[in-house]
């Protein structure tokens, strides 16, 4: 690796990675290790649907932490477990001082048609991907507005992004990861948090099931990390959707049209549903920096309307 002043370098950094006993999680977690951070390698050590549990699957991705040189320790708890994350952050804290990154990466799958899913199934998805995120996030905010520094990495998916058949659970979790990144960035701006979501593609044992055979050397979960490792470096930038998979990176985001005034007369109803596509064109649409922008256009619009 080369040493320029260019070069995505963690020398110093403390990160923490959630889920990192497999898959993406140990990608990003080996990764971040090449390149200096010392890490927190936290897994709870379950199936996929999120049922069982031991840290060997962390330790292992330790010990090639260690082997490689690095430096990192295991970490076995549930991210559900709010008490049990506060302890994973002072166990980094008593080893190394500081947390400088938060990759929340721990996730389950209870796939299901929504007609056929059961509402525990879609409870414990939520509570895994959003309160997961919810609680190792908050357990290191604190700590990061205090030293004025922070890099947190949400992962959300082009299932909750666009939809996915079988996942309404998975998707509205992945989601609400967006909207809970939207404000954190907002707030963490003054003490330099940024804070992004990385929606990613590829074959793990979570999905690797959906690829066709031919496909799943091109998604491996390594194609994704450049993408993280962006994301958590010291120029990061905030508010980003990425998006990554077998060597292509996009950008998503969610917009606002220009919008028409149609007023608030009886027909108003009527006037929108024939002007519809209208409203929805996406000529001039723009990318808010805050909520405020939706009420800044229908105020201006409103004015204009009156003359």
């Amino acid at each position: 690796m080369s040493n320029d002043s260019s070069s995505i370098d963690f020398q110093g950094r403390v990160a923490i990675v959630t889920g990192a006993g497999g898959g993406l999680g140990r990608q990003h977690a080996l990764a971040l290790a090449a390149r200096g951070a010392k890490v927190v390698v936290n897994d709870l050590g379950g199936a996929r649907d999120g049922s069982g549990g031991s840290v060997s699957a962390a330790q292992a991705v330790v010990d090639e932490i260690v082997a490689a040189g690095g430096e990192a320790i295991a970490n076995g708890a549930s991210v559900t477990d709010f008490e049990a994350v506060q302890a994973m952050v002072q166990q980094a804290v008593d080893a190394w001082g500081r947390v400088d990154i938060l990759v929340n990466n721990a996730g389950i799958l209870r796939d299901k048609s929504f007609a056929k899913m059961e509402l525990a199934d879609f409870k414990l998805v939520v509570d895994v991907h959003l309160m997961g995120a919810v609680n190792c996030t908050k357990a290191v905010w604190a700590l990061m507005n205090a030293q004025k520094y922070g890099r947190i990495v949400m992962t959300t998916s082009s299932s909750g992004l666009y939809g996915n058949f079988g996942q309404s659970n998975y998707g509205a979790a992945k989601l609400a990861l967006v909207g809970l990144m939207q404000t954190l960035s907002i707030e963490g701006a003054k003490n330099d948090i940024r804070v992004n979501c990385l929606a990613p593609t590829a074959a793990t044992r979570m999905t690797e099931d959906l690829f066709p055979p031919d496909m799943l050397e091109a998604f491996q979960p390594e194609a994704v990390v450049p993408a993280m490792l962006v994301l958590a470096a010291e120029n990061a930038p905030t508010r980003a959707i990425l998006c990554a998979g077998a060597g292509t990176f996009e950008a998503a985001h969610i917009t606002l049209t220009q919008g028409a005034w149609i007023g608030i007369g009886g027909d108003t109803p009527e006037q929108l549903a024939a002007r519809l596509d209208e409203v929805r064109a996406r000529e001039g649409e723009q990318v808010p920096q805050s909520g405020t922008a939706q009420g800044a256009n229908e105020v201006a619009k409103a004015k204009a309307a009156r003359g």
